[in-house]
């Protein structure tokens, strides 16, 4: 590829703030936002060439408020006083109240959906050991790629790591070893954003040369038919629980359902008045959220297409990635204000803000994560969420998702990090950035001890081992020394 100048890629992730006006084509769809005429800045798809350079596109956003003054979004250090609605359904209602005051407020979960009460008969389960959060450090460092790594993606059974770049390249890693496995070649320009299928057997990648490939894991051969209806750069692909269906954001401000057996469009929807930098699937597959430059973050209904909800926060900076929350309850944002939030899309709320790294140019992805459990059985260890983002300056950060307490921060690459993502609880992490490497972290655990005796215990514990089993060699020494106990 290094022949043909010609056919250079584009870096494929991704923006740049502007502040240039040209009118915008969308509206809101549902009750919750209405439009307002003022210029705010977009953000850019980022190109890549032998020198990095950004593409500088003119687009309006527009900015909207909410119908009822009581109805904005939070301040940032809003907390939740409720986490789960009583009667939550699949398909969310527009006029959902956005506002709960229970008598009293409960932390936010991330891992589990809502379980019953116990009742009075019901004996008081023990109470869990407190999470101590573990560290990751870096593993090992991949090296291959011969332009900045975009986007890095492990696959859901946890044995390889797939990681695409401006070079127009997918490479294949087996985790947690770092061999390199295989070299996937068929785009013809830099490649933004990867998808594994639910049975890790196909990869899904979505390049600047508007198309989406997808790939047979096992052979390392591309599928004969490719998905093609957008008109620009693809930034953002995801599939469905089942496999069955691919959703993908484009620069084009489109976002687009496509069978996967048949690579047809199923469903175009008119998504925003900017590129789309984020998408994603819901646990179960009935709801999309979708992103852009805009700054509005829309929730979809599978089946039918109609936007449920639209979540804007007050400030309106153009939202770069998306990911819903394990359960299915929350959605992450990537802002470009140096910021991430997790809303409360039913009630249509803000409920935290997690701050300390820096993103104000490039979509920067990141992932949930889970801290504690040490002892690694159900209910023997309490179980925290985390969230994990990269940052422009070369660190990672994570969160914790409650607190917003700043767990770890760590130089982790040369220049932006523009991908993370994390896989089970035997504590895995990758990363990639700009300085074309693809980084394996791993959890530093704690050596397992019995009887939940650990640190200064458990070396107290080992020294008086240690001098049982002295005092039973020299006794036996002295005994053999006294004629007591040996032979004949």
């Amino acid at each position: 590829m290094n022949d043909h100048d010609s056919l250079q890629p584009r870096y494929s992730k991704r923006r740049r703030v502007n502040g240039i006006r040209s009118p915008s084509r969308y509206s809101s769809p549902d009750e919750l936002a209405a439009s307002s005429d003022h210029e705010t800045p977009t953000y850019h798809h980022r190109t890549s060439s032998n020198n990095l350079r950004r593409t500088s596109a003119e687009h309006q956003r527009r900015s909207y408020e909410a119908s009822d003054p009581e109805d904005s979004p939070d301040e940032l250090d809003h907390t939740i006083h409720t986490f789960y609605r009583d009667n939550w359904s699949r398909n969310l209602r527009p006029t959902a109240s956005r506002h709960v005051t229970p008598d009293a407020p409960s932390e936010i979960s991330l891992l589990t959906p809502v379980q019953a009460s116990a009742s009075p008969a019901s004996p008081l389960p023990a109470s869990p050991k407190e999470a101590r959060y573990q560290p990751y450090r870096q593993k090992m460092v991949l090296k291959g790629h011969w332009k900045g790594v975009s986007a890095v993606r492990i696959s859901p059974k946890g044995d390889m790591i797939a990681s695409c770049s401006a070079d127009g390249t997918i490479r294949i890693w087996s985790l947690p070893t770092g061999k390199l496995l295989r070299t996937l070649v068929g785009h013809l320009a830099g490649i933004s954003t990867l998808a594994w299928s639910p049975d890790s057997r196909t990869l899904a990648s979505g390049s600047d040369d508007k198309s989406i490939r997808l790939w047979d894991t096992v052979t390392g051969k591309a599928y004969p038919l490719r998905l093609l209806g957008h008109h620009n750069y693809i930034y953002s692909i995801a599939f469905s629980p089942k496999g069955n269906m691919l959703v993908s954001g484009s620069y084009d401000e489109a976002v687009f359902l496509w069978d996967v057996r048949t690579a047809r469009v199923m469903r175009s929807l008119p998504a925003h008045s900017d590129p789309v930098g984020g998408v994603d699937f819901v646990r179960d597959g009935t709801l999309i959220v979708s992103c852009a430059g805009d700054g509005l973050i829309r929730i979809w209904d599978t089946a039918t297409g109609q936007c449920l909800r639209t979540l804007v926060h007050e400030d309106n900076a153009p939202v770069s990635s998306v990911r819903f929350s394990p359960n299915g309850k929350f959605v992450l944002a990537w802002t470009l204000d140096s910021c991430v939030r997790l809303w409360n899309y039913v009630e249509g709320r803000c409920v935290k803000t997690y701050q300390g790294h820096q993103n104000t140019k490039f979509s920067i992805g990141g992932a949930f994560g889970v801290y504690g459990d040490q002892d690694g059985e159900v209910g023997l260890g309490e179980k925290k969420a985390f969230a994990v983002s990269g940052s422009e300056n070369g660190e990672i950060l994570w969160w914790d998702v409650q607190s917003k307490e700043v767990l770890q921060r760590e130089k982790a690459h040369e220049g932006c990090v523009l991908g993370v993502d994390t896989w089970g609880k035997e504590g895995l992490m990758v990363s990639c950035g700009l300085d074309k490497t693809v980084r394996i972290w791993e959890r530093e655990l704690e050596p397992k001890v019995e009887d939940g005796v650990g640190g200064d215990e458990l070396g107290e514990k080992l020294e008086e081992k240690l001098e049982e089993k002295l005092d039973e060699v020299m006794k036996e020494e002295m005994d053999r020394a006294n004629g007591v106990g040996g032979g004949e």
